[in-house]
Formats: structure tokens, C-alpha cells, sequence
């Protein structure tokens, strides 16, 4: 899978720009602030139609414009894809893939795929169980992308179903169907990020290898457990059943994947309490190259990789073990501050006040 052009107007700090991609490694080299973050951004916005970054689309939108237009075409196994999508402040954002409206994200995420690696992953190891979760919920939409809908709508039974239990003094009504609801959506949900974590754990833990020599070990702890996504739905609703006293002394939900986590270990040892800064660099980049290897698995060619200033947290070792392993992995666009970072034989594009000049 190839990003051949991309076209970027009014996106964040990118006023005007448009240019052809080659194939391979392109190095996007400029100080702090310029844009090179940015213009990833769009890339990975145009293949997902969201951004790994913000929650709405109101700070993609460059300040005095009252929206933003992003146009690419993707090449992949089954033929080129033409992606145009104009970016509103509020409302539906207007789609088009090959010149025909699109409504669902997935439909678009169907044919085409990105995996995108941020400093801010570092979370994912180090941060909450609520950035582990998250995570999952990344690898399931890239991997699946129908099962997104899943999580939507267990998203919104969650969200119900925490209202009666905060509206109403003793047993609200109707939470039986509630707990119904739940639990049908939630053993989807939990079978989903399973099924992920099975695909994209082992791959980042030898990704983790290669980089630092050592073992990561990635492992799906769930609130509720069973074997099958029958039994899920069916533990699920028991303990939801045992629960219900404390639930209604609480007034919240505390049974379902809201309350799930990921066991991240380096050696034997708990990431988040032990790893060092660059352990949990490598970690939350190998992650995310987990989920790249599972995607290739999945669809038999490989995503658009984007990696925003991956070698920063790395020491001379890890980052020279990294670099040696991006030359097999398809087309790869990562930032850099500066020319010592750019990987042999990348194609450079220099950026300055959202301005890209390839060279």
C-alpha cells in the first residue's frame, strides 16, 4: 500500500501543500513547530478520517479558515484509491472515495489503512489503564475496522445505563434491558481487543527484541473472562448480577471492558513501574509496530507507516537497530529534527512554516 500524492489547504499550519510521494522512506526534516507533525497528521487523516491527536476536528482547521481539505490517492493491491475530504468545523465532514460519497469511516478504512506512532504513545506504557485501553481499541479499528461500530454502541448502552443508575434512588427501572445491552456489546467488545492483542502482542514483542534485546511481553487482562464471546455475554450479566449493590450505593457501572487493562512487561518486570525512559520509548513504538506486522497479516500487503520523531528517545544502540529494520517495511514517512536522524537512502522533504520542499 502506497500514498502516491498528497494535497493538505487550510490543515492546521499547512495554508498550501501538495506534493508526489515516493515510495520507501521519506524523511520530513525541519526544527520544533514547523509542521512536520502536522502534515503526517493529514496523511494518517486522509486514510482514517480521524486524528491520532485531538477528539474533535475544530483544531485541525488552520485559524481564519472555516474548514480544511485534504485530497490524496492510495494505491493498493486491489487498485488506486482517490480520497477527497472536506474537514467542518461542526457536522458531518464531506467525504468522497473515488468520486462517491462515503458515510461510515469503515467503508473507507476497508480498503485502506495507516499506522501512525506518536512520542505521545509513551502513555500506553507508562500512563493509565484508560491510554492502554484506548490502544486496544486502535489495534481493533485497524485490524477490523467493522468492529468499531461495536464499541460505539457499547459506548452508548455504558453511557445509559450510568444515567438511570445516577437519576434514580434504588433500582432504576428498565437497567435489567440495560444490563442486557451491555453485556451483548461488552462481550464483543472484550472479544475484539482479544483477538487484537493476540495478533499484535507477540509481533511487538519481537519488534521489542530486535530494537533493545530484551523481551516485552504484552497481555490482555480483561475485567470479565471466558472462553468463548457466548460465555462472555453470560459471565458478564452474573456479574453484573453481583455487583448490582455496590452499583447502586456508587451509582456507576463497574462491570464491562470500561474497566479492562493491558500487562506490559520488560524481562519480568512491570513496564509501568520499572522501565526506564528509553525501555518505554521502545515499547510504545514496538506496539505500535505491532500493530503494523498484524495489519500486514491481515490484509497480505502493508499499511502507509508514519512515525513522528521516533529515534528521539532512543539511545545510539536502539536507534541504529531501528533504523536497519525500516528499509523492508513498505512506504514510511517519519519526522526528524534535524539531517543526522534522516535513515540512508530516504527520499528528504524540508519543512519550514508549513512550507515542504522536497530535495
Amino acid at each position: 500500500m502506497r500514498l502516491l500524492w498528497l494535497e493538505v489547504r487550510g490543515f492546521r499550519n499547512h495554508r498550501e501543500t501538495s506534493v508526489e510521494v515516493p515510495a520507501g522512506i521519506v524523511a520530513v526534516v525541519g526544527p520544533n513547530a514547523q509542521g512536520k507533525t502536522n502534515l503526517l497528521e493529514a496523511a494518517h487523516y486522509l486514510v482514517t478520517l480521524s486524528s491520532p491527536r485531538v477528539s474533535t476536528d475544530q483544531p485541525l482547521i488552520q485559524a481564519g479558515e472555516d474548514r480544511a481539505y485534504l485530497r490524496g490517492e492510495v494505491e493498493t493491491a486491489a487498485g488506486r484509491v482517490l480520497v477527497e475530504v472536506e474537514i467542518l468545523p461542526k457536522g458531518a465532514n464531506r467525504v468522497q472515495v473515488n468520486r462517491s460519497g462515503v458515510r461510515r469511516k469503515r467503508d473507507l478504512r476497508q480498503r485502506v489503512r495507516s499506522v501512525m506512532f506518536l512520542p505521545e504513545d509513551m502513555a500506553v506504557v507508562q500512563g493509565e489503564p484508560d491510554d492502554r485501553r484506548r490502544f486496544m481499541d486502535e489495534a481493533v479499528a485497524a485490524l477490523w475496522p467493522a468492529e468499531e461500530a461495536t464499541r460505539t454502541a457499547y459506548d452508548r448502552a455504558l453511557r445509559q445505563r450510568n444515567r438511570l443508575l445516577k437519576e434514580h434512588e434504588g433500582t432504576p427501572p428498565d437497567l435489567e434491558a440495560w444490563d442486557a445491552e451491555l453485556a451483548r456489546h461488552g462481550a464483543a467488545v472484550t472479544a475484539a481487543r482479544g483477538r487484537a492483542v493476540d495478533r499484535a502482542g507477540p509481533r511487538a514483542g519481537d519488534e521489542f527484541r530486535r530494537v533493545s534485546g530484551d523481551d516485552l511481553v504484552v497481555g490482555y487482562r480483561p475485567s470479565v473472562q471466558e472462553e468463548d464471546e457466548e460465555g462472555l455475554e453470560a459471565a458478564m450479566l452474573r456479574r453484573l448480577e453481583e455487583r448490582r449493590g455496590d452499583e447502586l450505593v456508587r451509582r456507576v457501572t463497574l462491570v464491562g471492558p470500561h474497566r479492562d487493562d493491558m500487562d506490559l512487561a520488560v524481562g519480568e518486570m512491570t513496564a509501568r513501574r520499572f522501565a526506564s525512559h528509553g525501555e518505554s520509548w521502545a515499547g510504545a513504538l514496538c506496539l505500535r509496530l505491532g500493530i503494523w506486522g498484524a495489519v500486514v497479516g491481515e490484509m497480505g500487503e502493508p499499511p502507509v507507516l508514519l512515525l513522528d520523531d521516533p529515534f528521539s528517545g532512543l539511545d545510539p544502540v536502539r536507534r541504529a537497530n531501528l533504523t536497519g529494520g525500516l528499509s523492508d517495511r513498505g512506504q514510511i514517512l517519519l519526522s526528524v529534527p534535524d539531517e543526522a536522524q534522516v535513515p540512508a537512502g530516504a527520499a528528504v522533504w524540508e519543512v519550514k512554516d508549513g512550507h515542504v520542499t522536497p530535495r
